[in-house]
Parts: C-alpha cells; structure tokens; sequence
C-alpha cells in the first residue's frame, strides 16, 4: 500500500448531490423563520436596552445553521471536520438576559431542521414557539414595580408623604432608609393602583420634602 492509497477512501466520493432548487429553498424558507424569529424577538423584548443588532444575528444563525447542515449531509468526511472545527470556537459574548438564549437554541434548531428536509416540523414548530412566547412572555399577572425615593428634612415630613403615598398605591416595602444630620431619605417599592403619577406632586409641595423621585424598576422581582 502507497502513501497515495492511504488518503484513498470511498467516503471521499460519496458526496450526495444537492439541487440547486433544493438549496435556494431551504435558504429562503431560513430565512423566513429568522425573520419571523426576530419580530417574536422584537414583541417579546423586555429589557433596557433593545438591540437591533442581535435580530439581525438570529436571521443570519438561522441560514447560517441550515447552509453547513446542507453541507454536511452531503459528505461523511466534511461532516467530521465540520465537527472539529466548530468544537475549537468560543464565544465571548455575554448573554444578558436569560430569553436571549432561547430564541439563539431556537434558531439554531430551526436551521437544522429545514436542512435535514423536515419543513413542515420547523415551520409549524417556529409558528407554534412564537405564539406561546408572545402569550406568556406578554401576558403581565402582577402589577409593575417602582422605586421611589424621597427625600426630605424631617420625620413629621417623612410621614405625611408616605400617609400621601398609601392613597395611591397597593402595596409599599421599605428597601433602605438612612438619616443625616436635617436629611432622610427613604427608598421604598411600591405597587401603583393605576398608572397615573400626579399624587408626586403633591409630595413635593408638602413642606420639608426636598425631592420625589419615581424609577421604573426592570431587574428581577417576584410578582
């Protein structure tokens, strides 16, 4: 046996022939998922900050994901070196919010389902994923938080801004408090009975309250 007949193998001519009908389909129809993988995205979105950008990355990881699996069911050879070379990839992204990943395995998933011919499975499953999460994601069973913040010169003060503050909320947790010398400020959670935020205005007039303040609180908080 030569050298030349040890790189001689019947998997390297074992290479399934792909149409080109085939492979347009299968980029149009990931692309259509992608897209529509970005507009859940785009409903679902609950952050500070919305990223355009990771959109956009979901609709090129769905195609992405359906060229190489188109690749490597085409050849046994290309697939076990696709496999080594993905397994030397690192990504240093930072996943910030916990649904981000999600919709990431989502595309992945979606792309490796239309290469492998099953097109009714990843259309009808992408249909299906989309409206559970735009229902339940959407779907709001507390009132939303707040962090309010006053600040003012005395107890008497301190007492008649959260008596004022009872009036408009359902419920109000105390989550720091600290004193100086003719200063106290008070953070406190509340929960508004409705959306309407005129009642800080009347806080503010009342005399030795310095400063209101209402934040939008978007962290982590159990309902």
């Amino acid at each position: 046996m030569t050298f030349n007949d040890i790189f001689k193998s019947s998997f390297l001519d074992k290479i399934t022939a792909i149409s080109p009908f085939d492979m347009v389909l299968t980029l149009v129809l990931a692309f259509c998922i992608g897209l529509f993988i970005f507009y859940v995205y785009k409903k679902t979105f609950q952050g500070v900050m919305f990223s355009s950008s990771f959109g956009v990355t979901l609709i090129a990881l769905t195609m992405i994901t359906a060229e190489v699996i188109l690749a490597v069911t085409s050849n046994v050879v290309l697939s076990l070196g696709m496999v080594g070379a993905l397994s030397i990839v690192r990504f240093r992204t930072a996943i910030k919010e916990p649904l981000d990943i999600a919709f990431l395995f989502w595309s992945i998933a979606a792309g490796i389902i239309l290469a492998a011919g099953m097109i009714p499975l990843a259309v009808i499953g992408s249909v299906v994923i989309g409206l559970i999460l735009i229902v339940f994601v959407n779907k709001k069973t507390y009132k939303t938080p707040y962090i309010f913040v006053l600040s003012c010169t005395d107890s008497n003060s301190e007492n008649k801004a959260v008596s004022v503050l009872n009036e408009y909320c359902e419920k109000t947790v105390i989550k720091s408090k600290s004193v100086q010398n003719n200063l106290i400020e008070v953070n406190l959670e509340i929960r508004l009975k409705d959306e309407k935020t005129d009642f800080i205005n009347d806080i503010v007039n009342i005399p030795g309250v310095n400063s209101a303040i209402l934040v939008s609180y978007n962290g982590e908080y159990m309902g």
